[in-house]
């Protein structure tokens, strides 16, 4: 896939607001509702996609017939929880980037206590800050995982969350893990989790992840609730994080409660905590 043609599917819907970057603190699903797409967006979406290893990218959208039963954040198919081991409390804090800024005091924290961290990425942030982006993708401290290509919900027929209309067929679907994936692995990265706009998909768009080799990145604890908490709440969410846990959060507001309270909650954990990536895995000391 060529960057404009990227940057062309980028431009077919506004960017979402930033607050509704990730999740409400009600966790509620927005009412599913159909939007209609033109012929010119839908041979645009099937177009994009083909970055080397993307499996997604191979998939035929005319085998996924099927009308979707469910949608919402917590499904078969997403993964929600990090593997556990004897002895120690694992955490795995996520960080989303939708579009705007960078966190630069997060990404220090995260630094100076050596706390490995994984990013989701979306092309309109990519786009945006790709020194930054090429910085972070270099740092084994952090795994990259993909955002979307709009960072739109991963849906088959349009079904909305926050005002925001997800992806509205198989081909979308696809094109929205696909070209941001391509975009990812130009600068470095192996983007094998994917977490849509939102964290809102439907069961079909699931499925047809899955079935492309990418993996579904969840959560079970809203960190910051789409940066909107301010530094106490969010150590609270994280201190009471159980064993297990994926913690979602944003690092695209550096105005906001997430950095002192990521601060302020390793500060109180000390070594109570055992820090590991989406998959579970921690990172070799550097």
């Amino acid at each position: 896939m060529k960057r404009r043609d990227a940057l062309k599917l980028a431009a077919l819907a506004p960017l979402a607001p930033l607050a509704a970057c990730g999740t409400s603190r009600s966790e509620t699903a927005t009412t599913a509702t159909t939007v209609s797409v033109t012929a010119t967006e839908t041979r645009t979406a099937t177009a994009v996609g083909g970055g080397e290893g993307a499996a997604i990218s191979m998939l035929n959208p005319s085998a996924y017939t099927q009308e979707p039963t469910q949608f919402g954040l917590h499904m078969p198919g997403i993964v929600d929880t990090v593997p556990t081991v004897p002895g120690a409390r694992t955490i795995a804090l996520t960080f989303d980037a939708c579009n705007g800024d960078v966190d630069e005091a997060l990404l220090d924290t995260l630094r100076e206590h050596h706390i490995p961290a994984t990013l989701f990425l979306a092309q309109p942030w990519v786009e945006a800050h790709p020194d930054v982006a090429r910085r972070l993708i270099g740092n084994p401290l952090f795994m990259i995982g993909n955002h979307g290509t709009r960072h739109l919900p991963l849906a088959v027929r349009g079904q909305a969350a926050y005002g925001i209309h997800g992806t509205a067929s198989p081909a979308e679907a696809i094109a929205e893990v696909a070209g941001n994936d391509h975009l990812l692995r130009e600068l470095g990265a192996d983007p094998v989790w994917f977490r849509a706009g939102t964290a809102h998909y439907d069961d079909v768009a699931v499925r047809i992840a899955n079935d492309g080799g990418v993996k579904i990145g969840g959560f079970n604890v809203n960190g910051d609730f789409g940066a909107t908490a301010g530094a106490a709440e969010v150590a609270h969410q994280i201190l009471g994080a159980p064993d297990g846990s994926i913690v979602l959060a944003h690092m695209n507001h550096p105005g906001s409660g997430t950095a002192a309270g990521v601060a302020q909650a390793v500060a109180s954990l000390g070594g109570g905590a055992r820090f590991a990536f989406i998959d579970g895995t921690v990172p070799a000391p550097a």
